[in-house]
């Protein structure tokens, strides 16, 4: 479903931000520009991040884990 109507956002993009390491609203309006026009969707866009970490908190083994970047010394 749309959840950011002004940028064409879907739930589903933004439960794929956060499965690559999206924690809160600053970061997805950086990533994918959620909330940045008419900011109606903020509350829905932080619900879905909110069960996200609620997921990752409770243990959740299907919530992929941090990964690490180490930078290739040249």
């Amino acid at each position: 479903m749309y959840v950011c109507i002004c940028n064409a956002i879907t739930d589903k993009q933004i439960r794929a931000a956060a499965e690559q390491g999206v924690t809160d609203l600053w970061a997805l309006q950086a990533e994918l520009g959620v909330a940045t026009n008419c900011g109606s969707c903020k509350d829905v866009a932080s619900e879905i991040l909110a069960e996200y970490r609620g997921r990752q908190l409770a243990g959740d083994n299907r919530a992929p884990r941090p990964m690490i970047y180490t930078p290739a010394i040249a």
